[in-house]
């Protein structure tokens, strides 16, 4: 009986020690589960790569709409309409960097649609303006100035009006909005 309890005081820990070793995940397993509750990151990257996609498609749609398109001439364009029936303030259509902002201005080129180079606006635009949404009310001055030399400039070529002064390359930009 005393060899008894010194074999199960010895093999109690021993087995205490095994199952729990045994309920232990593996790595391949913690992966396995991961994926199982979180979903495959290789298949969620290509949901969000499909959702991004379509999400520059329908941009790409409104630029046509655009009243004028501002570049800083080369890595940005934001595309904006001024409807004063849907909002107060100028709507920004579209917005791009690189080969985005290629891809808006060649759109506008195709559409008739102005062009103009304003850096420091254009960036301000992207960094601080959502696409679908008005213009922050700190560049509504800069983009007024903008719009009204765009309006101008449309009537001119209908033969409508005179031909506008050129765009003051100095507009009112907030500190806080230079980038």
């Amino acid at each position: 009986s005393c060899t008894l309890i010194i074999i199960a005081a010895i093999d109690a820990p021993f087995q205490s020690y095994n199952h729990n070793k045994q309920l232990k995940m593996t790595m391949q397993e913690i992966k396995d589960e991961y994926k199982n509750s979180e979903g495959d990151p290789q298949i969620k990257a290509r949901i969000r790569q499909t959702q991004r996609q379509m999400s520059q498609n329908r941009m790409m749609q409104d630029v046509p709409d655009a009243d004028v398109i501002v570049t800083n001439p080369t890595h940005y364009s934001v595309a904006l309409k001024y409807d004063t029936e849907r909002a107060g303030a100028p709507i920004v259509l579209a917005k791009g960097i690189d080969e985005m902002a290629m891809q808006i201005r060649k759109v506008a080129i195709g559409n008739e649609v102005p062009i103009l180079e304003s850096p420091m606006l254009t960036r301000a635009l992207y960094h601080t303006a959502e696409v679908g949404e008005q213009i922050p009310d700190q560049l509504f001055t800069a983009v007024a100035q903008v719009l009204a030399y765009v309006f101008q400039l449309k009537r001119f070529n209908k033969g409508r009006g005179k031909r506008p002064t050129k765009l003051n390359n100095k507009l009112p930009i907030p500190d806080a909005y230079k980038y």
